[in-house]
């Protein structure tokens, strides 16, 4: 999160640029001043490891802008708990003005106006930039780059490809592991082919060969980095045949397998590592339970529920790390190992500023090389809104709303749902609704 320091500077550009009373309409540009790519970068030198975590980018390559919910609800305990908390008792809760860098990217308050200002989001040629000046800040055997998946799956691209055009993007992004959920979605087949194409682990410790009920893929990987031992491992989606169709992976069982999880830690111990990460797309509740009752994990890295928290929830000793989707966010997180253990750690969550932080020409070149054949029909306009349409929450959003009255006006039907999917882009009053968007 920015400093106090850094709000006040921010906040005095503004006001130089924009006047008393216009918080919430400065142009593009008076916000641009207010940002710049080394003040979301910065960081203190700490420690001997750096952890980089990206997850749930479904397949978006570009810049998007995506609103973050505005109804969050936790069942039972965790209710009124992070990720459960949205709007106005977020920016509270962490302690973020209004209209601020933060307040645009991490909820939904006055989201049209400060999209207007502050720009798009993401974009994978701004995340290789920040992931090269980490690693050239801490040096290459210093940084651990984790994927927690739902990478392949998501747009108008990758479903032509069958995931191609993303293992492409990635292999030159060069994470060291990853998981997955939607993955599986391209049927066991074209996963294993994928998968066999990686220059880096994809690990999967719950999920098993359905008839001799034996490993499917690696459970965890020790990595030497920053004069320690890291075992990453690694927790694909636990009910993958649940909410996609069985008959994609017939061969495949999933689930939580806590009675695993706690294996594979104590293995990865017993094999000389000095901290355990969980690469996780459990979902966050899931991740928090998790925490709680299996001993050893030091850090998990959670996905699947796309939350993005400025801070790691504690749970047990453990770090929760949730870092967003869509490209919007990358978690970084500087570890001080030693003995043996975790002595500490500094975090910060990067929002992905698409109009600040320079793009990466080579990642650039390669999205724009992938992106080539479909170009075309990519832009292809179907059409302009009046309206935000959005769609992020398990709840009805703008986009749902559109797509139920499409079926209502141009099918017959009777009655039209909308499945609560959470992701899509979010579009501004009066931009066109191109083929990619709908993807």
């Amino acid at each position: 999160m920015f400093s106090r320091r850094e709000f006040l500077m921010a906040t005095v550009a503004l006001s130089a640029i924009a006047g008393p009373g216009l918080a919430g309409r400065w142009s593009r540009a008076a916000a641009q001043q207010a940002l710049s790519e080394d003040m979301l970068l910065a960081s203190e030198d700490f420690g001997n490891l750096t952890l980089v975590h990206i997850t749930d980018l479904h397949a978006q390559l570009k810049p998007l802008y995506f609103r973050e919910p505005s109804i969050n609800l936790g069942v039972g305990e965790v209710a009124g708990q992070p990720p459960h908390v949205t709007g106005a008792d977020f920016l509270k809760l962490y302690n973020i003005e209004p209209g601020t860098p933060h307040a645009y990217a991490l909820t939904s308050e006055d989201f049209v106006s400060l999209a207007k200002g502050y720009g798009k989001m993401g974009g994978l040629d701004r995340v290789a930039t920040v992931i090269r000046r980490v690693r050239a800040e801490r040096g290459e055997d210093n940084v651990l780059l984790l994927d927690g998946g739902d990478t392949w799956q998501g747009s108008y691209t990758a479903q032509q490809t069958s995931g191609g055009d993303m293992v492409e993007v990635m292999n030159a992004l060069a994470p060291d592991a990853m998981t997955g959920h939607w993955e599986f979605t391209y049927g066991a087949d074209r996963v294993t082919e994928l998968v066999e194409s990686l220059p880096f682990a994809f690990l999967g410790g719950n999920i098993y060969d359905a008839e001799w009920n034996e490993p499917a893929f690696d459970a965890y990987k020790i990595f030497e980095r920053g004069g320690a031992r890291i075992a990453v491992v690694g927790q694909a989606f636990p009910y993958t045949p649940i909410a996609n169709p069985r008959w994609m992976f017939p061969d495949w069982s999933f689930g939580i397998r806590e009675e695993d999880v706690a294996r594979n830690v104590e293995a990865a111990r017993a094999e000389g590592a000095d901290i355990v990460v969980l690469l996780s797309h459990n979902g966050f509740d899931v991740d928090r339970k998790l925490a709680s009752r299996v001993d050893g994990i030091d850090i998990i890295l959670t996905g699947h529920t796309h939350d993005a928290l400025p801070e790691p929830v504690i749970v047990n000793g453990t770090l929760v790390v949730a870092s967003g989707s869509n490209g919007k966010f990358l978690s970084r997180i500087d570890l001080d190992i030693a003995d043996g253990k975790l002595n500490g750690y500094k975090y910060r969550l990067i929002p992905i500023f698409s109009d600040v932080i320079t793009p990466d020409p080579e990642m650039a070149a390669l999205i724009d090389k992938v992106r080539a054949p479909y170009e075309e029909e990519l832009k292809r306009e179907l059409g302009r809104t009046e309206s935000l349409l959005y769609r992020r929450g398990n709840f009805n959003g703008t986009f749902d709303d559109l797509f139920c009255q499409a079926l209502l006006s141009e099918r017959e039907a009777d009655i039209a749902l909308s499945p609560g999917f959470r992701w899509g882009t979010s579009l501004l009053p009066g931009q066109a609704i191109t083929v990619e968007d709908l993807h």
